[in-house]
């Protein structure tokens, strides 16, 4: 059985990459001078935000959780 923070990586996984792919696309695309290399650059753009996917999403899985050490006081009761 899988570990509930590489479940919760994997679910991340498709919107991190789409936040990093479309935030690359964009930066491409705007810029007019990069225009001659496009070819090249927005593969590039494509393949750094597949790389990057997963680091990311394991990274932010268990700060989505609530039951952990990040926030000790959360639930406390005074």
């Amino acid at each position: 059985m899988p570990r509930t923070r590489t479940l919760m990586a994997g679910m991340l996984s498709l919107p991190v990459n789409a936040i990093l792919f479309g935030s690359g696309a964009v930066t491409v695309l705007s810029i007019p001078q990069l225009q001659p290399y496009m070819e090249y650059i927005l593969p590039a753009a494509i393949v750094v935000a597949f790389v990057l996917t997963w680091p990311i999403a394991w990274t932010l899985a268990p700060r989505l959780r609530v039951r952990n050490d990040y926030y000790p006081n959360l639930f406390r009761k005074d």
